[in-house]
């Protein structure tokens, strides 16, 4: 007789979608495997424009369903991780030889009310001449209408995920590739390969979801040697970062002439995020990065705006990311769909294979409650959803309390910037006190690494959030690596490999 499967549930993929899933079929009392082959949020979560929003431009292609769930979600998600999740209101100028002034009104008066908003302010009407978001525009710029979505860091959100579900008692495995996995009789075999350790293994699960974004069809054809009907369209979207540009807290979204919206938004204090483009792309997604043609098209964009144009040679930093989008056959790449389609089957009505194809990050727990809802019939034992008013690790506090919460943490460690307490709730909300513990200086911090950033924080991270590297500390986890120079990163790296920590986490 065959061994008892190890896990209810295996995941491939340690993006946001793969995590949400893992996190929500704990807390329903599933035993679940996830595996990842690289950082949590290595690839495209954590290479997006940072925004939970319904998407505004998806109206124009009449995805409501799509912008309901998005709008709804956006407060779901405030609740839920208000440290890492916070409102931004957007300006949109008016430009005169485009979308006209009343089409605006009309979308934004349906994006106010299509979503039940409850919590962000709605939109208005802006005079630029009055308004101080008026003075970095163009003088041709004479009215804006502005309204609210939010912001997200978004490879955290994917981190918490990941440590909500090992808390609830999911395992959770980084730097593990998965070779195969195949049906046998009574359950799928996974044969994995620890890339840290050099060695395979083998788990055994009842069901499988392939959550691998970008690399989805190639799980489908080279791991589980089976074909599919559907495919995924690889499209890539580009993002700079740049010198602030200006001065308040609001971020712009403008209007191209070739039909595309790009994004300047307020980033880590002294940065200005620009984005995004819509390549198609081609070739591993892993080595996906920002062309020196999208750095033109980015700068260019903004600058048909701005008062003061946006140059090649301010750019501090690119990244990209490929988005697994579901291809409908739709020409342009802007105008697929960015809604998630879920396919299942199975074997005479036991050991399910879903595959996931799509999704957003914005709508990344509803799809997992779509994926729970169609695998809920092989597992009788499953508890309902309950991942709408659970919180998030650190995220256990009313989101209009940020600044009070700041303002505690500067009482209790006042050696620190104001800056550094900001920073330390937008990352970590009520666990700063756990990281900080009892130190009384700067000196009790341990190490200093530069920009801020302590050896505290960064065992933080290794014994709780799968941090191996430098640039999973810099780059995901923080985005630090904009504050450190090359010497102190690197400076990081030894320290990391030559201080190795078992994740308590996985205990």
């Amino acid at each position: 007789m065959s061994a008892e499967p190890d896990y209810d549930l295996a995941i491939i993929g340690g993006g946001i979608n793969g995590c949400g899933i893992a996190r929500d079929a704990a807390g329903r009392g599933l035993k679940v495997f996830l595996c990842e082959q690289g950082d949590l949020a290595q690839a495209t979560s954590s290479a997006s424009t940072k925004l939970i929003h319904g998407g505004l431009r998806y109206l124009e292609h009449y995805e409501f369903r799509l912008v309901r769930e998005s709008l709804k979600e956006r407060e779901v998600l405030l609740r839920a991780a208000p440290h890492i999740v916070w409102p931004l209101r957007f300006i949109l100028p008016h430009h005169r030889g485009l979308r006209p002034a009343w089409l605006l009104r009309l979308g934004l008066f349906v994006y106010d009310h299509l979503g039940g908003r409850k919590l962000l302010p709605p939109a208005r009407r802006l005079n630029l001449r009055r308004d101080a978001a008026g003075a970095a525009l163009k003088d041709d710029f004479r009215i804006a209408f502005e309204y609210s979505d939010c912001w997200v860091q978004d490879a955290r959100l994917v981190v918490l995920n990941a440590r909500d579900a090992v808390q609830r008692g999911g395992r959770v495995e980084t730097r593990t590739r998965c070779l195969s996995a195949e049906r046998e009789a009574e359950a799928w075999v996974l044969t994995l390969e620890d890339l840290v350790q050099k060695k395979t293994y083998q788990v055994r699960a009842r069901g499988l979801v392939n959550a691998a974004g970008p690399w989805v069809e190639q799980v489908i054809r080279q791991r589980l040697r089976t074909n599919a009907a559907d495919r995924v369209r690889l499209v890539r979207g580009s993002h700079i970062v740049v010198p602030r540009l200006f001065e308040h807290e609001r971020a712009y979204i403008f209007q191209n002439a070739d039909g595309r919206i790009c994004f300047a938004i307020p980033y880590e204090e002294d940065f200005t995020l620009i984005g995004t483009t819509d390549q198609d792309h081609e070739g591993d997604p892993g080595a996906a990065a920002c062309s020196d043609d999208e750095v033109t098209y980015l700068c260019a964009a903004v600058s048909e705006y701005l008062r003061q144009p946006v140059t090649e040679d301010q750019v501090v930093w690119t990244y990209a990311g490929v988005r697994p989008l579901h291809d409908d056959g739709t020409a342009e790449a802007q105008a697929i769909t960015r809604d998630y389609v879920l396919k299942l089957d199975d074997r005479s009505g036991s050991l399910p294979l879903l595959n996931i194809f799509g999704g957003k990050i914005t709508t990344f727990r509803k799809l997992g409650e779509a994926v729970l809802e169609k695998l809920a019939p092989y597992y009788p034992q499953m508890t309902p959803s309950w991942t709408v008013d659970a919180p998030l690790p650190g995220g256990d506090f009313p989101a209009t309390e940020a600044e009070a919460l700041t303002q505690r943490l500067a009482e209790d460690y006042p050696f620190l910037s104001a800056a550094a307490c900001r920073r330390m709730i937008r990352a970590y909300g009520t666990e700063s006190w756990q990281i900080l513990g009892e130190a009384g200086s700067l000196a009790g911090l341990g190490q200093d690494f530069g920009g801020g950033l302590y050896e505290c924080e960064v065992r933080f991270l290794m014994e709780q959030e799968w941090a191996r590297a430098a640039a999973d500390v810099l780059w995901r986890r923080s985005k630090l690596g904009l504050r450190l120079t090359k010497a102190q990163a690197q400076a990081l790296e030894d320290w990391m490999q030559a201080n190795p920590a078992q994740r308590q986490a996985a205990a």
